[in-house]
């Protein structure tokens, strides 16, 4: 206990994590503060940039073996399944009807890159050592969840859109395209290409972060603000059970599959988050008919600073006890 309330600290006053807090508070007060849309967007596309670069260099030194294949197919096979799981505890835990429910059920089977992302600088603090294949995890975890609630939803009965273009985008989807495409990028050039930009991809990449999650507290603070009235109990009850349960998951199927305590430890927090970006944007076209204001607030607005307080160094301290490392 005294490990888990150690690392949660130390998590807390990190650059990181206040810069959200700071976004939060800004927007639960009403301040003026905001990020330009333009320069939030370039930001995004530099951190995926950098991690999926990052990544494929990493591979590059460690090159493919059956670990990597295993970790792609239990990421595949995890994005389908969790959102069951969420979508039968969102059906006990509140009274969201079907559609409501599946199109949250969704959000908790694909990841939030974020926070994918936060968790390798804990790591990195931390002195641990994780498989950089993980980013390819990340970008296959992405969709497969979507396919889970359209199906939950046309097995309810309910009209789902699954429209001709709808796997298109959501295969080109651009967060994937960057994540992967900067992946391949990192592993054709290797440490090489590395050397090459990391002034550019490695110094300046935790201060980017910073300015990236104050932007993230901002938009959370006021989806909480702005949805108080739509949310149960049992739903924001549901948002921090949920990661609690799914990185468990995350971290027996690490376990399995033979990961290091860092692999481990980030595919507990892929299985634990809640995306924020891709699965929003579908939902928009294939549930138009559910509550953007309930999916978004619990994804963004609960289950995201959970995961960035107290979920890490808890999933973190939870796989060092189980595995001994």
């Amino acid at each position: 206990m005294n490990e888990i309330l150690s690392l949660t600290g130390a998590n807390l006053i990190s650059p990181i994590i206040l810069s959200f807090a700071l976004g939060l508070v800004a927007a639960l007060a009403r301040s003026e503060l905001t990020i330009p849309e333009a320069v939030a967007k370039g930001m995004s596309i530099y951190l995926l940039f950098a991690i999926g670069f990052k990544g494929g260099v990493a591979v590059s030194a460690h090159g493919i073996d059956t670990t990597l294949v295993l970790s792609l197919v239990a990421g595949v096979v995890l994005s389908f399944g969790l959102p069951m799981l969420a979508f039968g505890m969102l059906r006990l835990m509140t009274g969201l009807s079907n559609i409501d429910a599946a199109a949250v059920a969704a959000h908790y089977g694909s990841i939030s890159i974020v926070t994918f992302v936060a968790t390798t600088s804990v790591l990195k603090g931390q002195m641990i050592d994780s498989e950089g294949y993980m980013v390819a995890v990340a970008a296959v975890m992405e969709a497969p969840a979507i396919l889970s609630a359209l199906w939950l939803v046309a097995r309810s009965g309910s009209k789902a859109k699954m429209e001709p273009d709808l796997m298109r985008e959501l295969m080109l989807n651009g967060s994937i395209v960057l994540l992967v495409g900067s992946f391949f990028i990192g592993a054709l050039t290797g440490e090489k290409g590395l050397a090459e930009i990391s002034p550019f991809i490695v110094a300046p990449f935790k201060g980017v972060l910073c300015l990236f999650l104050l932007d993230m507290g901002l938009i959370a603070g006021r989806g909480l603000r702005q949805s108080k009235k739509v949310l149960s109990v049992g739903a924001v009850a549901f948002a921090i059970a949920m990661p609690l349960v799914s990185s468990f998951i995350g971290l027996l199927v690490g376990m399995l599959i033979g990961l290091s305590l860092g692999g481990i430890v980030l595919l507990m927090v892929l299985c634990a988050s809640a995306s924020y970006i891709a699965v929003p944007a579908a939902m928009r076209v294939a549930l138009p008919e559910a509550n953007p204001a309930i999916y978004l607030t619990l994804s963004l607005g609960v289950t995201f600073p959970f995961n960035l307080a107290l979920g890490i160094p808890l999933y973190l301290a939870i796989a060092q006890t189980v595995t001994g490392a």
